[in-house]
C-alpha cells in the first residue's frame, strides 16, 4: 500500500541482458515517498545473478552502499565465495540517488537537480519490496547482506517487512544514524554547498571545487588513524597522504553533487523506527525484528561506531555483533582491502545461508 493508501500500480521490467546476469529497470508509476512527494516514474535499475529456484527461496539482496553501484557490489560474491549466484539468486539494486536508479541526474523536470525530492531509506526499500514480490513472486527473502549504506538497508528490510526477511548481515552500518555521524554528514554537505558554482544546487557546469573539497574531506573519516599514522596509504599505492587526498578529489569530480547530496540525505535521515509501525520508537522497531541477525563492526570504523551496534544486538531478538579488529577503518569491507576481513564476512554469510 502506499503511504496515503491506495493500490499501487503494477511496474514494469525491461530486460536488457541474458537470464544468468540481466540489468533491468523497474519503472513505477506514481510512486509515493515518505515525504509525500510522488515521482510520475520512479526507476529502480538492478542486476540478477544466477537463477531463481522454483521454491523461490533462494534469494538474496544486496543493496548498494554510497558511493556504490551494481558493478561494485560484484566484489561481494564469487564462484569460490559464501555469496555464490550458481547456489544463490543474488539481486543486486541500485539505490535512488546513485545516478544510475532515479536520480536528481537523470530525472526529467520538474523533479530534475535541486528539486528532486527527499528519499528515505524506507522508500529504497519499500520499491526493492514491490520488485521482488509484483515482479518475481518472490515471498521469502534468504538474506539481506550489505556494506555501510547497504547494510542500512539490510536492518531497514528486517524491520518493514519482519516476517519476509529471514536473515540480515549488515556489516559497518547501522540502524538509525548517530548524531555524530550526521555532524560528518553535515560537514561534507556544507564543504561541497560552499564552491560558488554549486548555486544551491542549480549549477550550469559541476561545482568542482565543491566536489574536491568534499572528497577530501571524506578520506579523512573512512580510514582510522592508525591507518595515517602507519602510512597504510602506500598498500594503496600511494606515497603520501596528500597523494591520496588527491586520489579521493578525482574520485569524487566523476560524481554529480545533487546525486551526492540526495544520498546524504537518505543516509542522514536513517532511522528503522522512522515509520508507522514503529511511531519513531527505536526500541520497538529493533525488538520486531525476526531475520537471524549478525552485525559486522569494525573496531575502526568512525561512521559506524561498535557502541551503536552493541545496543542493537542486545535488542534484536536473534543478533549477534562480531567485531574485526582493523586500521582499515570503515574501509575494511571495500573489496581488495583487506583478504582476512573477506573471509571473517563470508564465515558469517556462510553461517547465515546453511
Amino acid at each position: 500500500m502506499a503511504r496515503g493508501g491506495g493500490i499501487e500500480p503494477l511496474p514494469r521490467s525491461i530486460r536488457f541482458e541474458n537470464k544468468m546476469t540481466s540489468v533491468l529497470t523497474y519503472e513505477i508509476p506514481d510512486f509515493e515517498l515518505q515525504s509525500g512527494s510522488v515521482l510520475p516514474c520512479a526507476r529502480l535499475v538492478y542486476k540478477t545473478y544466477g537463477e531463481l529456484n522454483a521454491a523461490k527461496d533462494n534469494v538474496v539482496v544486496l543493496p548498494t552502499f554510497y558511493t556504490g553501484n551494481h558493478q561494485r557490489n560484484e566484489g561481494f560474491f564469487g564462484a569460490n565465495r559464501a555469496l555464490n549466484p550458481t547456489t544463490h539468486f543474488i539481486i543486486s539494486v541500485n539505490m535512488f540517488g546513485n545516478g544510475i536508479s532515479s536520480s536528481p541526474s537523470n530525472t526529467p523536470e520538474p523533479f530534475n537537480a535541486s528539486s528532486f525530492p527527499t528519499i528515505t531509506l524506507f522508500d529504497n526499500v519499500r520499491a526493492q519490496h514491490m520488485l521482488l514480490t509484483k515482479l518475481l513472486g518472490v515471498t521469502e527473502v534468504k538474506l539481506v547482506v550489505g556494506w555501510s549504506m547497504a547494510g542500512c538497508q539490510a536492518f531497514q528490510w528486517a524491520a518493514q517487512y519482519p516476517n519476509m526477511v529471514k536473515a540480515i548481515l549488515p556489516f559497518c552500518a547501522s540502524s538509525k544514524t548517530s548524531e555524530h555521524n550526521i555532524v560528518f554528514l553535515k560537514g561534507v554537505k556544507a564543504s561541497l554547498q560552499a564552491d560558488a558554482v554549486f548555486d544551491d544546487g542549480n549549477y550550469q557546469t559541476p561545482p568542482t571545487k565543491g566536489l574536491k573539497a568534499f572528497g577530501r574531506n571524506y578520506a579523512g573519516w573512512a580510514f582510522s588513524q592508525t591507518f595515517y599514522r602507519k602510512k597504510m596509504y602506500r598498500l594503496k599505492g600511494f606515497d603520501s597522504a596528500e597523494a591520496l587526498l588527491q586520489d579521493w578529489e578525482q574520485d569524487h569530480l566523476d560524481w554529480d553533487a545533487n546525486d551526492l547530496l540526495c544520498k546524504l540525505k537518505t543516509w542522514a535521515l536513517g532511522d528503522i523506527s522512522a515509520q508507522s509501525a514503529y511511531d519513531g520508537d527505536f526500541l520497538k522497531a529493533l525488538k520486531a525484528i525476526k531475520a537471524r541477525t549478525i552485525i559486522i563492526a569494525c573496531d575502526d570504523d568512525m561512521y559506524f561506531r561498535v557502541e551503536d551496534n552493541e545496543i542493537e544486538a542486545a535488542q534484536i531478538i536473534n543478533a549477534e555483533l562480531r567485531v574485526y579488529s582493523s586500521p582499515w577503518g570503515h574501509c575494511v569491507a571495500s573489496p581488495g582491502n583487506d583478504p582476512d576481513f573477506e573471509k571473517f564476512l563470508d564465515e558469517s554469510i556462510s553461517e547465515l545461508l546453511s
